[in-house]
């Protein structure tokens, strides 16, 4: 199994790509917008949350995020 060494959240890249706003999107998911603002800044995310949105934007979770390996 490949060691993580950095999880960096990607959501404001991949709803800027799609042309969808923080605000739209949020109305979209049921979530306020101040959580979707915040999502690429936060290092802990809920659970029901990161389905809510990979479920809206038809992602796996782990599309949400880039990860970057360690080399060994």
């Amino acid at each position: 199994m490949k060691k993580i060494k950095h999880v960096t959240p990607r959501l404001s890249a991949i709803l800027k790509k799609r042309g969808i706003t923080h605000a739209t999107f949020a109305e979209k998911v049921g979530l306020l917008q101040p959580t979707i603002s915040r999502f690429d800044k936060m290092t802990r995310h809920e659970s029901i949350n990161l389905f809510r949105i990979a479920q809206a934007l038809d992602l796996r979770i782990e599309d949400l995020f880039e990860v970057e390996y360690d080399k060994d």
